[in-house]
């Protein structure tokens, strides 16, 4: 008896472990970096939907200005063709989605999910931390 519930523990085990599994492809990559976007270089992030682009995680980095407070930050790595040297994702010019130059997919700016396209998973995001001043991203 004692054998039956310590086997159905172990099989309960993982659901309660609190891993997060990385549904993306994508390979994580380090990314810490720090912006200044008051900088008239980064010109684009001073105004609510601007966005830049950066070097850095896999295929390059798309900056994107929500609000006064909130910044989101992409990897431009599109999930369904990253390995390829043509894929790069870019800001749509209505500044609401992100399009993968290849495959065609197409993303929401404001949460990396997939809604056109074949890719199953969303655009990886890097974590950003603004203090009004300096705005940093990392992974």
């Amino acid at each position: 008896m004692q054998v039956k519930k310590l086997f159905f523990f172990l099989l309960l085990l993982p659901l309660f472990s609190g891993c997060r599994v990385d549904p993306s492809p994508i390979p994580h990559v380090n990314v810490d970096f720090y912006v200044y976007p008051n900088d008239a270089m980064y010109y684009r992030l001073n105004t609510y939907g601007g966005y830049e682009y950066f070097t850095g995680g896999v295929n390059g980095i798309i900056v994107y200005r929500l609000d006064e407070w909130t910044f989101l930050a992409y990897d431009r790595a599109c999930p369904f063709d990253f390995e390829e040297h043509e894929s790069w994702l870019f800001v749509a010019p209505d500044g609401l989605r992100m399009v993968d130059s290849l495959c065609g997919s197409t993303y929401n700016i404001l949460d990396g999910s997939v809604l056109t396209g074949p890719s199953k998973w969303p655009a990886r995001r890097y974590n950003t931390r603004y203090d009004g001043m300096r705005l940093r991203v990392y992974s």
